[in-house]
């Protein structure tokens, strides 16, 4: 059984930047945050240090929900996560025009926010990393 699902967005050097960006856009607590060079030493496999201020791995809580991230380590291959999406659901109308706001700041539009008959309010957007959010009003349309 799944105890809880979390989406991890990867980025390439960045990770400080979007921990902030993230923390101010969804109005998250930073539960934790380790940088590649906090790691114990390894004699055989040293920290470059280009690596030492990455994000090795940090965890973020919204809502009732935990947003995880890292950087790539130098040299790793990275290809931006437009195959993550994420959903996430507000109670008031308010708080998603507010949210869908600040992550559209720097990305582009997918889909207008608008009504649906699954929500009041729902919108796509792309954020400035790329990466795809679902924008939705919790309930259901009463007139329909």
């Amino acid at each position: 059984m799944i105890k809880s699902m979390y989406p991890y967005f990867v980025f390439n050097g960045n990770g400080n930047e979007a921990v902030e960006f993230y923390k101010n856009a969804l109005n998250a607590e930073v539960i934790s945050m380790q940088l590649f060079g906090d790691m114990p030493p390894n004699p055989e496999m040293p920290i470059p240090e280009e690596a030492k201020d990455r994000v090795l791995n940090a965890q973020l809580k919204v809502g009732d929900t935990d947003l995880m991230l890292s950087d790539t380590f130098p040299g790793m291959p990275y290809t931006i996560g437009t195959n993550v999406t994420t959903a996430i659901i507000l109670e008031n109308i308010e708080d998603t025009k507010k949210v869908f706001a600040a992550l559209q700041e720097g990305g582009k539009v997918k889909m207008s926010l608008q009504e649906t008959f699954w929500s009041p309010l729902y919108g796509q957007v792309e954020d400035k990393y790329g990466f795809e959010w679902q924008v939705s009003t919790e309930g259901k349309l009463t007139n329909g």
